[in-house]
Parts: C-alpha cells; sequence; structure tokens
C-alpha cells in the first residue's frame, strides 16, 4: 500500500483524462506522471534521501498535489505548513523533523527570509509561485524541466509518509506521524463508505495543509477522479468552480458551507452537477442543515469525525440521517459509526469500556492510527495504549453504534473547523509582564462554532488591557489562536489541589446550550 500507486494506476488507465485543473492550467495524468517522476529527481538533487522531510508553505494549487506525490514518489516524508502559522511556530515545525527543503509561494514569500534565516539548518527554499524567481530561491518549474525523470522508490506500508503538525497540549506542535497503510487504510474506507462516481470532479476549496483535506485528496488519487483546485476558500469562487467545471463533490466546514448559502451568488449559479457534500470539523447546525436541503435538493451530506491521528476519519454519518428522519430522530446531530476497518469504544479512566449511553473518552484502533507522535515519546505513550488510540474526545455510543461528542476530555478549542490548544495560548499569556495567572476556554459561538476566551488575573499594580494582551498574543501564535475577548478576574477557581477549574469558568457560557462543544 503506497501512496503514489493510485497515479501508476490512472497513468496505465486513462492517460488522457484530465488530473488537475487549476487557474488556467490543465493536466492530464500522463502528464502529471512525467512531472512528479520529474520532480523527484529534483529534490532527490537537493538532497532528499529516503525518509527525509520535505516542507511547503503555500496556498492551494496544482504544485501543492505535485508536491505531495513528487515527494512521496522519490522516497521522502511531507512536512505540510500549517499557513496560519506565525514565523516561531513554522520554524519551530522544521527544525523539530529537521526539514532542509521548504517549496513557498506568492503568498508567503515575505516569510521566507525569516523563516530560513531563523531556522536550526536554513533550508533550500524552491519558489513555486507565478512570478519571477526570488534571489535566493530556486525556481520550481525550472527544477522540473531540467531535472531526469526517476524511478518510484514504492516505499509503502508503514513507511512515513507524513508528519502533520498539531497543536501541543504543553504548548509545542507535536508531529503526528501518519505512514502509508493509516492514509490508505483511511481513504479506502471511506470509498467503501461513499458510493463511488466514475471519474468524479472534485472541488479543493479546504486548506490542503490540513489532514482532512489532504487525505480526501489521497482518496481522490486512488479512485483516479479528476481535482479542481481553488487557492483558498471564497464562496463566489466556489460557486463559479461549481458551475464552470462541472463539480460532483466538495468538503465544506459548516462555516463554509453557510456562507455558500448566503452569497448573493448563490441563487444566480448552475449548481446540478453538484451531488455530495462532505463536511467535518462540527456538527452542521439544524438551520444550516434546513436552508442547505431546501436549496440544494438532492444532495448527499456525509459528516465525518475524525482527529489527525487517525488520518483522519473515525466515524461517519451518512446521507439517511441528514433528511427527515435523521432531523427528527436527533441522528443528524451524532458523529455517526466507526467506519469500515475502524474498531471504535467508549472507555473510563482506566481504558475499560463504559456501558452503552454512558460517557467517557472515545478510544479507537485500526490501521488508520498513527505511528505516533515525532520525537516525543511520552506523549506517544500517553495516547497508544494497548494498540488503542485514546482521542481525548468525551462522548456515548447509543445501543446502534451511533457516536454522540458531548465535551472534550483535553482543554481542546476547535474553533471554524482547526484546533487550539489552551495549555499553548495560556504560555504566550503568561509571557506577559502583566499577567499573573490566566486560563483558556472555548465558548459558544454561532459562526465559527467556538471562539477562544481567556480569563486573566493581572498583576497587582500593572495596567493592561485585552488590546494589549492580544496585540501580545499575535507576536508569536496565529491569529485563530489569540483570544477573540478576555476578561479580567481578581482570582480564578481553583480545586483543593490548586488547580484551575476550568469547567466552573466554562459553566456559564455553556449551560444553555445542548452540547459542550461546538
Amino acid at each position: 500500500m503506497y501512496l503514489t500507486q493510485g497515479l501508476h494506476r490512472c497513468v496505465q488507465q486513462h492517460p488522457v483524462e484530465v488530473a488537475i485543473r487549476f487557474g488556467g492550467r490543465s493536466r492530464t495524468f500522463a502528464q502529471l506522471g512525467e512531472r512528479v517522476a520529474r520532480l523527484a529527481g529534483a529534490l532527490q538533487s537537493l538532497g532528499m534521501g529516503a525518509g527525509d522531510r520535505v516542507g511547503m508553505l503555500a496556498l492551494n494549487s496544482d504544485r501543492y498535489l505535485e508536491y505531495m506525490l513528487g515527494v512521496w514518489w522519490g522516497g521522502g516524508v511531507l512536512n505540510p505548513v500549517n499557513i496560519r502559522w506565525s514565523v516561531p511556530e513554522i520554524v519551530y515545525s522544521l527544525d523539530d523533523c529537521d526539514t532542509r527543503i521548504l517549496l513557498a509561494d506568492d503568498h508567503f514569500l515575505p516569510l521566507a527570509g525569516d523563516i530560513a534565516a531563523s531556522a536550526a539548518h536554513r533550508p533550500t527554499l524552491v519558489y513555486t509561485g507565478e512570478r519571477d524567481v526570488p534571489s535566493g530561491m530556486l525556481a520550481y518549474e525550472a527544477l522540473i524541466a531540467e531535472a531526469q525523470p526517476v524511478a518510484d522508490a514504492f516505499r509503502g506500508g508503514n513507511d512515513l509518509a507524513t508528519i502533520m503538525y498539531t497543536g501541543g497540549t504543553t504548548g509545542r506542535p507535536k508531529g503526528v506521524m501518519q505512514s502509508h497503510l493509516n492514509l490508505w487504510s483511511s481513504a479506502t474506507s471511506r470509498m467503501a463508505e461513499f458510493r463511488a462516481y466514475a471519474h468524479a470532479i472534485s472541488l479543493h476549496a479546504a486548506p490542503l495543509f490540513h489532514t482532512a483535506a489532504m487525505a480526501r485528496a489521497v482518496g481522490h488519487f486512488v479512485a483516479g477522479d479528476t481535482h479542481v483546485v481553488l487557492p483558498t476558500f471564497e464562496p463566489r469562487a466556489v460557486l463559479e468552480a461549481i458551475e464552470r467545471d462541472r463539480v460532483d463533490e466538495i468538503l465544506l466546514v459548516p462555516t463554509m458551507l453557510q456562507a455558500v448559502l448566503e452569497h448573493p451568488d448563490f441563487k444566480r449559479r448552475d449548481l446540478s452537477s453538484l451531488k455530495r457534500i462532505y463536511y467535518g470539523a462540527s456538527p452542521i447546525a439544524a438551520g444550516v442543515l434546513d436552508a442547505a436541503l431546501a436549496a440544494l435538493p438532492g444532495i448527499e451530506f456525509f459528516h465525518a469525525y475524525g482527529l489527525t491521528e487517525a488520518s483522519p476519519v473515525v466515524s461517519v454519518n451518512p446521507p439517511a440521517n441528514h433528511g427527515p428522519e435523521g432531523r427528527a430522530s436527533g441522528l443528524y446531530r451524532s458523529a455517526g459509526r466507526a467506519g469500515y476497518g475502524v474498531t471504535v469504544k467508549i472507555v473510563d479512566a482506566t481504558g475499560v469500556e463504559v456501558p452503552r449511553n454512558t460517557v467517557g473518552e472515545i478510544a479507537v484502533r485500526g490501521a488508520n492510527v498513527m505511528l505516533g507522535y515525532w520525537n516525543k515519546p511520552e506523549e506517544t505513550r500517553q495516547a497508544l495504549r494497548d494498540g488503542w488510540l485514546h482521542t481525548g474526545d468525551g462522548a456515548y455510543m447509543d445501543e446502534n453504534g451511533y457516536l454522540f461528542i458531548v465535551d472534550r476530555m483535553k482543554d481542546m478549542i476547535v474553533t471554524g473547523g482547526e484546533n487550539v490548544y489552551s495549555a499553548e495560548v495560556e504560555n504566550v499569556l503568561s509571557r506577559h509582564p502583566a499577567v499573573a495567572q490566566c486560563a483558556v476556554i472555548g465558548i459558544p459561538d454561532a459562526r465559527w462554532g467556538e471562539a477562544v476566551h481567556a480569563v486573566v488575573v493581572a498583576r497587582s499594580g500593572s495596567d493592561v488591557d485585552e488590546a494589549a494582551l492580544r496585540e501580545h498574543c499575535r507576536q508569536f501564535i496565529a491569529g485563530y489562536k489569540c483570544p477573540k475577548s478576555i476578561e479580567f478576574r481578581e482570582a480564578l477557581p481553583l480545586s483543593a489541589a490548586g488547580k484551575i477549574l476550568k469547567r466552573d469558568l466554562r459553566a456559564p457560557y455553556w449551560q444553555s446550550q445542548s452540547r459542550q462543544v461546538g
């Protein structure tokens, strides 16, 4: 099970079919295969050996998909850089897994110099943009044109394929190690769940650095589908692409779907080709689902629950639960049932399975479960115990195997589909000289599901306000992680052992909510 197999199959069986459309470019599978083999040769000439990491800091493009396949073809490992991170966060991820080659596009050129200068080992910078090649960078297209195509390294199975950095409970991002088998098994599990469309046209609007979008791209390469790529999510561009390219399916988080439905162009576009919408990151609000069903009759809605450590899908909620019966029964709010090849149970603090309809922690077992965290053996031992991945998500399972997520057992906030760990934000806030104590929690937000909220105890005699603390945070972490609201208190609630009682801080915000996460 190697992640370039789908490309080999497509080149052999339908070489003249369109593989990727991006902007004004369109390439067949035969052309893609040639470019991937040349890119792999170019990367090897720059020093990429078996298992070496190659990063990419870029918006979505056809070149991002080529990067994925080219690195794997040449025997390397992906380090897809979070495009919303600050320079210190990016540098940490490059240094942590010793990434010596970094591809960057026009959008991130202003950061490239600072990143290269700050990294422990200055990476070779490859320019993937559309303008003249900047000084100090190599030209992506020139590298491909000048390189000799190389044979596929055929790394697969338990060989490392990606290191996906996610938030760290101790304030540092963790590198989730996903193997070829992990991603392959997750892709084929999803394919078994979803009725296949012959040569489907799939639209990529969610960011490809994110595990959900990248894993979905893997599945479409396995299936031999056509990829239509947008640089970023923008409602008008999504609507135009669906009409222009006759798109069959798309992945959107609920906030994106809502933005598309509410856009002025929605009723003016021909969306008749659209057959399926996948969504994740959070359950869909009843109002958004009702509006979507009314506006897009006949569309299949699939909700997938997962996490990076599961590569990523754990469970799937099918279209049948999104119609009137699912609305009436409440099944549309569930996270679905365990996917093919995935075993799920709800356990107590000792790892023992609890009775149905009892809240506990979701534990997962299967070929999709990560290899572990890069260079973090203790955190790996905590997450992977006796063959089970302990997710940190609290839920119960009903008599029919449906999962209902009710809370997070680790202090993670999901805002607009992005994971934010409270410890990371707290570590940054605590660096400010005016902050004596702080706690960060997620509070309900109508648009983003949850918003980052900080509770701060200021040092005696200090003079600090919300604006100053938010500006302080922006220097160290991505904007979506910075507190959207800050309140000041004289003291924080503490347990007898001196631990901050975050449940007491959350209670006033969540007491009227039907669920404790967005």
